[in-house]
């Protein structure tokens, strides 16, 4: 039988220069996991427009990829929204969705996917208390405050919703499609979503050494703070219900 897995990234505003780096990761990636897939495939979407997502950069990008898939579109919509548009516009019998400078090292990856295809369900990245020495102080506290929401509050199966190295089957897809947050609490809601339907089983992972992050800016903590709230009321809902 097939086992087809399609990697799906969003791509924003990226560096010059991004189209060789993505290749590269991507390479290196299918050498590591060479036999465990009979089809592996990158899908990259571009969530809007900018100065160094010219035309010259996609033809450079096939031209090392050819079987590259591109999904672009003019208006910058967030990770969530970009993710469900590859994940939904391509049909691979598993997806693994991540960040297109690839910030996991590729053995975590490559366990990943090894999981996925032993188990089937939802495979989640789990990170390590090392992650948290590289991230800037607010990301490293509301990383460790969803952690404990997770455990505590909302009795999650998993600690770490928000690791951007996920993978899952067609029954993860069909809940993966169901969330509607655009930006970085759809990882959450993937989660809160699947769980009691679609089994999710976590694996640990490992940042790269070079792999930088971004500071959170306060537009966006006040647009997820209100995606926050809209979760544990739903999660609250469906509860009360479930008891009756």
């Amino acid at each position: 039988m097939s086992t087809r897995l399609h990697v799906i990234v969003p791509c924003y505003n990226p560096p010059s220069g991004w189209e060789q780096t993505l290749a590269a990761h991507f390479q290196g990636f299918q050498q590591a996991s060479k036999g465990l897939f009979e089809d592996l495939k990158l899908v990259v979407v571009m969530d809007g427009t900018s100065t160094h997502t010219q035309s010259a950069n996609f033809d450079r990008l096939q031209e090392l990829l050819p079987n590259v898939a591109i999904v672009d579109y003019p208006a910058n919509r967030g990770k969530g929204y970009a993710l469900r548009q590859g994940v939904a516009g391509t049909d691979a019998d598993f997806y693994l969705v991540t960040d297109a400078d690839f910030p996991y090292t590729i053995d975590s990856m490559v366990q990943v996917a090894q999981v996925l295809k032993a188990r089937g369900g939802i495979v989640a990245g789990n990170r390590d208390t090392a992650y948290y020495n590289r991230v800037p102080l607010l990301r490293r506290w509301l990383s460790k405050f969803l952690r404990w929401m997770l455990r505590n509050i909302l009795r999650q199966p998993i600690d770490d919703s928000q690791c951007g190295l996920k993978a899952f089957d067609q029954a993860g897809k069909a809940v993966f499609l169901q969330t509607s947050i655009d930006r970085f609490l759809f990882d959450l809601e993937f989660l809160m979503l699947a769980n009691g339907k679609v089994p999710v089983t976590p694996v640990p992972v490992e940042l790269r050494e070079s792999v930088i992050f971004s500071a959170v800016s306060w537009k966006i903590l006040a647009t997820e703070g209100r995606n926050f709230l809209w979760l544990l009321l739903r999660n609250s809902n469906g509860n009360r219900q479930r008891t009756i």
